[in-house]
C-alpha cells in the first residue's frame, strides 16, 4: 500500500487512513473558505490543466481550487500535450516540471496520464481518462462520509454503464469495506481485469447483479451515470435501447432503504439513465457531490504538494562546472 502517494492517477493501493485524512482536510478548508484565516499553502505555485474533453465541474474546481489556496492555473489543450503529438510524453513532463508544480489532466488516454506520472517530478493528478476517474469517486465518498454514512458498512448499488466512474468504485472498494452491487446490461460490462481484481481483494464484496430492481433493493447508494459517454455519440440511439429497464425512476428508488441517497457525477441526460423526479427529488445528493469536488480536490493539491520535495532551482554542480561564462556578464555573476 501506499502510505504517502506522489500522484493519483488510480485509487489502487491507497491506504484508508491517508483518503480520511484526505476528508478531514477537506472539512478544515472548507470551514476557513471565505475567512481572513483561509490558508493559502500553494501561494506562488501553478497547476497545469491539461483538459482534451469539455469539463464544468473539473476544470472549474481546480481553477477555483488553485487560485483560494493561493497559487494560479495554466490551460493546456491537446495542441501543447497530447500522447502523440508536437513534443514526446517524457519530455512535456520534464518541461512541465521545471516550470509548474502540479499537472492536472482530464483526457481520453489513460497511458497519457501514467507516462506524465511516471516522469514527472511533480504531481500528476487523473481528472478523468476513458478508464477511470479517481477525483469524483473521492468527492462521492467525502460526500458519503459527510451525510454520517459508515463507508465500511454499507451497500452501493451501480445502474447502468460499465464505464470509468463504475471502475473508479470498483477501485474504492478494495480501501473502504463498503459492498458494491454492479448492475450493467450485458455487453456493457466493466473492465474484466478490474472487476476479478477488485473482487478478489474485497472477497465477494464486488458482485454483479444483473436485475436492476434486485442489485437496488435495500441498497443505501443508488449510483448513475450517463449511458453515452464522451465519444460515443454516434452510439446514443442503440445504447438507449440496450439500457432499457436501467433507468433509475420512482418505482426503481422505492426498493432502496427509505433513507438511501441517490448520486450521479453529472452531466446528466434526464428521461434516460435517470428521471427528473429522482435527481430534482429528496435522496439526490448530486448538488452535494458537484461542490464537494472544489473542496475534495483544494486538499488533495494540498496534501500531494506537501509530499514533494521541493524544487531544487540551481543546476547540478557538474553542469555549473560546464557553464561557461563571459567576461561580459563575470562581473554580474562574482
Amino acid at each position: 500500500m501506499d502510505t504517502n502517494p506522489r500522484s493519483l492517477v488510480g485509487l489502487l493501493g491507497l491506504e484508508k487512513e491517508w483518503v480520511l485524512e484526505l476528508f478531514a482536510q477537506a472539512d478544515r478548508l472548507r470551514a476557513a473558505r471565505g475567512t481572513p484565516k483561509a490558508p493559502k499553502p500553494l501561494a506562488g505555485k501553478t497547476a497545469a490543466l491539461v483538459f482534451h474533453k469539455p469539463s464544468l465541474r473539473t476544470r472549474v474546481s481546480f481553477t477555483v481550487g488553485m487560485h483560494e489556496l493561493g497559487g494560479d492555473a495554466v490551460d493546456l489543450t491537446a495542441v501543447e500535450v497530447s500522447e502523440h503529438g508536437r513534443e514526446s510524453v517524457p519530455d512535456v513532463a520534464h518541461v512541465l516540471s521545471g516550470m509548474c508544480d502540479l499537472i492536472v489532466a482530464r483526457t481520453f488516454s489513460h497511458t497519457l496520464v501514467q507516462g506524465l506520472a511516471k516522469h514527472a517530478s511533480i504531481p500528476v493528478v487523473n481528472a478523468l481518462t476513458d478508464h477511470s476517474h479517481p477525483c469524483q469517486i473521492l468527492a462521492d465518498l467525502y460526500t458519503l462520509w459527510r451525510q454520517g454514512r459508515d463507508l465500511d458498512d454499507m451497500t452501493v448499488t451501480w445502474v447502468g454503464d460499465g464505464n470509468n466512474v463504475l471502475h473508479s468504485w470498483l477501485e474504492a472498494a478494495t480501501i473502504f469495506g463498503f459492498a458494491l452491487r454492479v448492475a450493467v446490461p450485458d455487453g456493457f460490462e466493466p473492465d474484466a481485469g478490474l472487476f476479478l481484481e477488485a473482487e478478489r481483494r474485497t472477497e465477494g464484496r464486488v458482485r454483479r447483479v444483473r436485475d436492476p430492481q434486485e442489485a437496488v433493493r435495500d441498497t443505501d447508494v443508488v449510483y448513475t451515470d450517463t449511458w453515452t459517454s464522451m465519444g460515443q455519440e454516434a452510439e446514443a440511439q442503440w445504447r438507449r435501447i440496450a439500457f432499457a429497464g436501467f433507468t433509475v425512476d420512482e418505482r426503481l428508488m422505492s426498493l432502496a432503504k427509505s433513507d438511501a441517497s441517490f448520486m450521479h457525477c453529472l452531466p446528466a441526460h434526464r428521461g434516460e439513465e435517470v428521471t427528473d423526479e429522482v435527481i430534482d427529488g429528496p435522496q439526490s445528493v448530486v448538488l452535494e457531490e458537484a461542490e464537494n469536488r472544489l473542496h475534495l480536490q483544494k486538499s488533495l493539491m494540498v496534501t500531494l504538494s506537501a509530499a514533494t520535495p521541493p524544487r531544487v532551482n540551481e543546476p547540478p554542480a557538474a553542469k555549473r562546472r560546464r557553464m561557461k561564462v563571459s567576461p561580459q556578464m563575470a562581473g554580474v555573476t562574482a
